[in-house]
């Protein structure tokens, strides 16, 4: 029968190591299988008589090796607290051991070659958390896409008294609320109880019935597990809400930007607050064009969904506490609506078709979404058993220096007209596979026929273990196009783009300093040779950005795109000869043309210390036509960040737009000031900014944010809305005297306008105080 793993983990039952897999099968059962294992890993030959002879272990002879050549030998312990305690030892006499660190149940994974769906055979039985216990199963990999039961919790609690009011449970074609408190009305979906512990003892059960693979919520692990964790110890209750006895735990970070764990045996607990906050979910096609104001329950929601909570605002708590006394039905809503608003994010933004899609490409269990480094280990270790190949056991690298960033180069400020934009389609993972950069594959000096970096690292020129991994995740994201599986293209992209980063982390097995930097090296040269093989033909390279080059034309749009698409062909020819005569190995470089600016700006950079470099990188804006429409095109200009006001960036995309289209400048800018000026715009000059940790931990510098905040009585959000007063920064909540408006003209439009006007040598002083008469154009 097929099914899916939802979680897995490992234990040490009568001196024997055995590995749990969770999951839910296609006939919608919940399931366990168990499976006794015996931890092992590798040493070079030459170190077995430093092994401690108190430990009980076998040595077998094998046939893999080391990286570098070297015979191994699979030193096998019964349990994986002995095989822990040897590669310490091991470790403390500078002994080097090979994949001693891969923890039990994903040893099995790897082992069993396991990418989340698998088929299991064998006998079964039933128990009062899971329907089937597994205990001699066969298990194979298979392709199977699953269904998992998904369930939403949330509380709602007295914010002085502390006291429990109700949780709501929320799922598909399910909604169930257990109330505290005698009933005052029969209210539909809803368990009265007299007290506290009755109203846990009834959640508990509730969540043993309805056993659901994933549990959701807004915040739910910071807040509302972490509260529930506390009152079942209160009232010494088990908080084993999962497919096993033992009792849930979490991990709680203090700071916005690390998010907090829970561990809940055999379920998973997707935290929509936590997810939407990762970039990795932030640029999924489902919600990349969202804004949102805030990481509230109700901006979130009201941005992807369109609706938000019953009840909002600064005052919502002492509202909660009213109704609880005086309308339990508006209550009862007001929890299952937010249990709902969870749930439809979650679906909303396919976080979990996503997450089971990232499982099924890596291996690895749904909560390791945006886990790049383990996604490698994971496949790389795979790949090199294939070719009797040992990793090294992760042992923490310090970085010494900074890797070699992409090549960025802007010739000269200006306004340029029809400029195209080449572009190397996935540049880093096309370096990897063309050169074979590849940690098994690298050379310690130069041998004959292998392939040198800019560098100098040299590596094997064969097929390496990672270029192999590459070319499958490639193969797999083109026929996720073809049959327009935009999430699994998603998902393939993200993680073939993360083996750069993850090469470069000295937390990575595989880290090496030269290896990471040849990748980027490689990208500087392919760039810089690709700018010169272009202005040979004729033309005009005015911007370089890592993996792109930008190409004044001065032709009108329809010859331009015509020579965007001659020098795609030109340059992709032209790297297929370069590359097989300079390193014997075939280009799997490809050069696109992407776009056509119809109009483009480069502004100059403010520092005017810099004379070496007057124009600003990754800072531009340009006009590009899509679908037959005109749209506004801003790299890293102020218009796109959210540290600057709605004003600034309203003005800005005016002021780019009229300058494209040769309108006049001096009116639009003397009028938007003037409105500023006269009160007219006060809604759009709000700051927001995000508190990064506590507020007395600001010591040193105390931002003007910093300023607002402590004049809030509480944070109910890590972004503080304030705005700059004549008597200071104050929070928008606490708004008492006027705006600075000079501070706004100064700080938010100034630097905005003078980024066009100096381009036009143009001063603004002389638009906004001289009345003198002067054209733009």
């Amino acid at each position: 029968m097929k099914g899916f793993i939802v979680y897995a983990t490992y234990g040490t039952e009568e001196n024997k190591t055995i590995v749990s897999l969770f999951g839910r099968l296609e006939n919608n059962q919940s399931f366990v299988s168990l499976h006794q294992f015996k931890p092992y890993f590798f040493i070079e030959e030459k170190d077995l008589k430093k092994i401690e002879k108190n430990i009980e272990y076998k040595a077998e002879r094998t046939q893999n090796k080391t990286f570098s050549g070297n015979s191994v030998l699979k030193i096998i312990l019964n349990n994986n607290i002995d095989s822990k305690k040897l590669s310490e030892s091991l470790h403390a006499k500078n002994v080097s051991t090979y994949e001693a660190d891969i923890k039990p149940h994903t040893r099995f994974l790897i082992d069993k070659n396991l990418f989340g769906s698998i088929n299991i055979e064998g006998e079964y039985e039933g128990s009062e958390k899971i329907d089937r216990i597994y205990k001699k199963a066969e298990i194979n990999p298979v392709e199977y896409f699953p269904k998992l039961k998904v369930l939403s919790i949330d509380i709602e609690s007295g914010k002085i008294s502390g006291k429990l009011f109700c949780i709501g449970l929320y799922g598909e074609n399910y909604e169930k609320t257990f109330f505290v408190g005698k009933s005052q009305q029969k209210i539909k979906n809803t368990i009265f109880c007299k007290d506290e512990e009755e109203c846990l003892l009834k959640f508990k059960e509730e969540i043993l019935k309805q056993d659901p693979d994933v549990i959701t919520g807004w915040n739910i692990i910071d807040f509302d597990l972490a509260y529930l964790k506390n009152l079942f110890h209160k009232y010494k209750i088990p908080f084993d809400i999962g497919r096993t006895n033992d009792e849930a735990s979490l991990r709680l970070e203090s700071g916005f930007f690390k998010s907090s764990s829970a561990n809940i045996p055999g379920r998973q607990v997707l935290d929509a607050f936590n997810l939407i906050k990762d970039k990795f979910i932030k640029e999924a096609p489902s919600i990349k064009n969202a804004e949102f104001e805030s990481f509230s329950l109700e901006s979130v929601s009201q941005a992807l969904l369109g609706s938000g909570k019953l009840i909002k605002g600064k005052d919502r708590h002492s509202k909660i506490e009213k109704i609880y006394e005086t309308d339990q039905q508006k209550l009862v809503e007001y929890n299952i609506l937010d249990c709902k608003l969870a749930y439809e994010i979650l679906k909303k933004t396919d976080m979990l078709t996503l997450a089971i899609e990232r499982s099924q490409l890596t291996g690895l269990t749904l909560n390791k979404l945006g886990a790049s480094v383990a996604a490698l280990d994971s496949l790389y270790i795979r790949e090199a058993r294939k070719k009797g190949l040992v990793s090294p056991t992760t042992r923490y690298k310090h970085k010494e220096s900074g890797i070699t960033g992409g090549y960025v180069k802007s010739l000269q400020a200006g306004i340029y007209n029809n400029v195209i934009v080449l572009d190397f389609k996935s540049l880093y993972p096309s370096i990897i596979r063309t050169f074979n950069i590849d940690p098994a594959s690298h050379l310690e000096k130069k041998e004959k026929n292998s392939v040198e970096s800019p560098n100098k690292t040299y590596f094997k020129n064969q097929e390496g273990i990672l270029p192999a991994i590459l070319e499958r995740l490639h193969h797999a994201r083109e026929k996720a196009k073809k049959e327009k599986r935009e999430l699994a293209n998603y998902a393939i992209k993200i993680i073939l783009n993360s083996f750069f980063g993850v090469l470069a982390n000295p937390n990575c097995r595989y880290f090496n300093y030269d290896v990471a930097n040849s990748i980027t090296t490689f990208g500087q040269m392919i760039i810089k040779l690709t700018a010169e093989q272009i202005e040979k033909q004729g033309y005009k390279v005015i911007y370089s950005d890592t993996d792109s080059v930008f190409i004044e034309t001065n032709s009108e749009k329809n010859k331009a795109d015509k020579v965007g698409k001659e020098l795609q062909d030109y340059i992709n020819l032209f790297y297929n000869k370069f590359i097989k005569k300079n390193y014997n190995r075939n280009s799997l470089l490809e050069l696109q043309f992407e776009k056509q600016y119809i109009s483009m700006i480069i502004p100059n950079i403010r520092n005017k210390n810099l004379e070496k470099e007057k124009a600003a990188k990754k800072r531009y804006a340009g006009l590009i036509e899509k679908n037959g429409k005109e749209e506004l095109e801003i790299i890293g200009l102020e218009a796109i960040r959210g540290d600057w006001t709605e004003a600034a960036q309203d003005f800005q995309k005016e002021l780019l737009l009229k300058l494209f289209h040769k309108e006049p400048l001096k009116p639009f800018i003397k009028s938007y000031v003037k409105k500023i000026k006269e009160g007219k715009m006060d809604e759009k000059l709000i700051y927001r900014k995000s508190i990064r940790k506590e507020l007395d931990a600001y010591t040193k510098i105390t931002p003007p944010h910093v300023k607002a905040a402590r004049k809030l009585d509480s944070l109910d959000s890590n972004i503080i809305e304030y705005c700059i007063t004549l008597e200071g920064p104050e929070p928008i909540q606490k708004l008492k005297h006027k705006l600075d408006y000079e501070h706004y003209i100064e700080k938010q439009i100034t630097p905005i306008a003078e980024q066009v006007l100096s381009l036009l040598n143009i001063s603004l002083d002389e638009i906004i105080k001289d009345d003198r008469q002067k054209t733009l154009f």
